[in-house]
Protein backbone atom coordinates (compact mmCIF):
# COMPACT_ATOMS: atom_id res chain seq x y z
CA UNK A 1 0.00 0.00 0.00
CA UNK A 2 0.92 3.71 -0.31
CA UNK A 3 1.94 5.86 2.38
CA UNK A 4 0.25 8.92 2.21
CA UNK A 5 1.67 12.49 3.31
CA UNK A 6 0.99 11.91 6.97
CA UNK A 7 2.66 8.80 6.56
CA UNK A 8 -0.20 6.53 7.33
CA UNK A 9 -0.88 3.92 4.49
CA UNK A 10 -4.28 2.45 3.30
CA UNK A 11 -6.37 4.12 0.88
CA UNK A 12 -8.11 6.33 3.24
CA UNK A 13 -4.97 7.21 4.82
CA UNK A 14 -5.75 5.62 8.03
CA UNK A 15 -3.39 3.85 10.19
CA UNK A 16 -3.73 -0.15 11.15
CA UNK A 17 -5.27 1.37 14.41
CA UNK A 18 -7.81 3.36 12.63
CA UNK A 19 -8.67 0.46 10.20
CA UNK A 20 -9.48 -1.81 13.46
CA UNK A 21 -11.14 0.60 15.35
CA UNK A 22 -13.77 0.76 12.56
CA UNK A 23 -13.21 -2.96 11.65
CA UNK A 24 -14.78 -3.31 15.53
CA UNK A 25 -17.30 -0.39 15.19
CA UNK A 26 -19.17 -1.91 11.96
CA UNK A 27 -18.95 -5.34 14.44
CA UNK A 28 -20.83 -2.98 16.63
CA UNK A 29 -23.60 -2.19 14.39
CA UNK A 30 -24.23 -5.22 13.05
CA UNK A 31 -24.48 -6.71 16.94
CA UNK A 32 -26.82 -4.01 18.09
CA UNK A 33 -28.76 -4.97 14.87
CA UNK A 34 -28.85 -8.30 16.05
CA UNK A 35 -29.78 -8.18 19.49
CA UNK A 36 -33.46 -7.70 21.45
CA UNK A 37 -34.57 -4.39 22.63
CA UNK A 38 -35.18 -3.22 25.90
CA UNK A 39 -33.69 -4.98 28.92
CA UNK A 40 -31.64 -7.74 27.19
CA UNK A 41 -29.70 -5.27 24.80
CA UNK A 42 -28.73 -3.18 27.68
CA UNK A 43 -27.46 -5.83 29.72
CA UNK A 44 -25.72 -7.36 25.98
CA UNK A 45 -24.23 -3.40 26.08
CA UNK A 46 -22.92 -3.47 29.43
CA UNK A 47 -21.52 -6.87 29.10
CA UNK A 48 -19.64 -5.97 26.08
CA UNK A 49 -17.79 -2.57 27.69
CA UNK A 50 -17.00 -4.70 30.49
CA UNK A 51 -15.16 -7.32 28.10
CA UNK A 52 -13.90 -4.36 26.71
CA UNK A 53 -12.37 -2.87 29.69
CA UNK A 54 -11.05 -6.16 30.73
CA UNK A 55 -9.37 -7.14 27.57
CA UNK A 56 -7.21 -3.29 28.34
CA UNK A 57 -3.91 -3.71 29.57
CA UNK A 58 -2.89 -2.04 32.48
CA UNK A 59 -2.72 0.66 33.51
CA UNK A 60 -5.09 1.69 31.19
CA UNK A 61 -8.17 -1.13 32.46
CA UNK A 62 -7.61 0.22 35.97
CA UNK A 63 -9.02 3.82 34.78
CA UNK A 64 -11.29 2.43 32.77
CA UNK A 65 -12.65 0.48 35.57
CA UNK A 66 -12.61 3.80 37.60
CA UNK A 67 -14.21 5.97 34.57
CA UNK A 68 -17.15 3.36 34.17
CA UNK A 69 -17.82 3.74 37.97
CA UNK A 70 -17.67 7.35 37.82
CA UNK A 71 -19.79 7.60 34.73
CA UNK A 72 -22.42 4.77 35.84
CA UNK A 73 -22.64 7.25 39.39
CA UNK A 74 -22.60 10.74 38.85
CA UNK A 75 -25.36 9.60 35.53
CA UNK A 76 -26.79 6.64 35.97
CA UNK A 77 -29.49 7.21 32.76
CA UNK A 78 -26.31 6.82 30.68
CA UNK A 79 -26.75 3.27 28.52
CA UNK A 80 -23.19 1.89 28.75
CA UNK A 81 -22.24 0.40 25.64
CA UNK A 82 -19.20 0.33 23.47
CA UNK A 83 -18.23 2.65 20.52
CA UNK A 84 -15.22 1.72 18.03
CA UNK A 85 -14.18 -0.60 20.44
CA UNK A 86 -13.86 1.78 23.56
CA UNK A 87 -16.19 2.09 26.59
CA UNK A 88 -18.40 4.75 25.79
CA UNK A 89 -22.45 6.20 27.12
CA UNK A 90 -25.02 6.65 25.52
CA UNK A 91 -27.65 9.26 25.86
CA UNK A 92 -30.92 8.10 24.28
CA UNK A 93 -29.30 6.46 22.00
CA UNK A 94 -26.56 8.98 20.51
CA UNK A 95 -22.80 8.28 22.48
CA UNK A 96 -22.02 11.27 25.18
CA UNK A 97 -18.86 10.53 26.17
CA UNK A 98 -16.46 7.82 25.97
CA UNK A 99 -13.04 6.61 27.34
CA UNK A 100 -10.08 5.84 24.96
CA UNK A 101 -7.25 3.63 26.04
CA UNK A 102 -3.84 4.75 25.43
CA UNK A 103 -2.95 0.84 24.17
CA UNK A 104 -5.79 0.99 21.36
CA UNK A 105 -3.71 3.86 19.60
CA UNK A 106 -0.44 3.66 20.77
CA UNK A 107 -0.87 6.90 22.57
CA UNK A 108 0.86 8.71 25.74
CA UNK A 109 -1.93 8.81 27.59
CA UNK A 110 -5.41 7.42 28.37
CA UNK A 111 -8.54 10.01 26.85
CA UNK A 112 -11.71 11.03 28.56
CA UNK A 113 -13.99 12.33 25.98
CA UNK A 114 -17.43 13.90 25.12
CA UNK A 115 -19.28 14.27 21.89
CA UNK A 116 -21.35 16.95 20.69
CA UNK A 117 -24.94 15.93 22.31
CA UNK A 118 -22.72 16.70 25.22
CA UNK A 119 -24.58 19.68 27.01
CA UNK A 120 -20.65 21.23 28.10
CA UNK A 121 -20.68 24.77 25.71
CA UNK A 122 -19.03 27.67 27.51
CA UNK A 123 -19.42 30.51 25.87
CA UNK A 124 -17.30 29.71 21.72
CA UNK A 125 -14.32 28.11 23.26
CA UNK A 126 -14.06 24.45 25.83
CA UNK A 127 -12.62 21.19 25.81
CA UNK A 128 -14.51 18.00 24.84
CA UNK A 129 -11.53 15.74 25.42
CA UNK A 130 -8.89 15.28 28.68
CA UNK A 131 -5.86 13.36 28.79
CA UNK A 132 -6.03 10.88 32.14
CA UNK A 133 -3.08 9.33 33.31
CA UNK A 134 -4.38 9.09 36.95
CA UNK A 135 -7.67 9.29 39.17
CA UNK A 136 -7.68 10.80 42.10
CA UNK A 137 -10.10 12.56 44.43
CA UNK A 138 -9.73 15.52 42.07
CA UNK A 139 -9.85 13.70 39.08
CA UNK A 140 -13.10 11.78 40.34
CA UNK A 141 -14.87 14.85 41.18
CA UNK A 142 -13.90 17.10 37.72
CA UNK A 143 -15.14 13.81 36.17
CA UNK A 144 -18.24 13.29 37.70
CA UNK A 145 -18.99 17.02 37.55
CA UNK A 146 -18.64 17.11 34.04
CA UNK A 147 -20.53 14.15 33.28
CA UNK A 148 -23.32 15.26 35.08
CA UNK A 149 -22.99 18.82 33.44
CA UNK A 150 -22.93 17.11 30.30
CA UNK A 151 -26.57 15.30 30.54
CA UNK A 152 -28.57 18.35 31.22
Amino acid sequence: MATSKTGKTGSAGLSAEERAAMKERAAEVRAEARRAKGAAKAEADRNDLLAKIEEMPEPDRALARRVHEIVTAAAPRLAPKTWYGMPAYALDGKILCFFQSAAKFKSRYATFGFNDTAALDDGSFWPTSFALTAIGPAEEKAIADLVARAVR
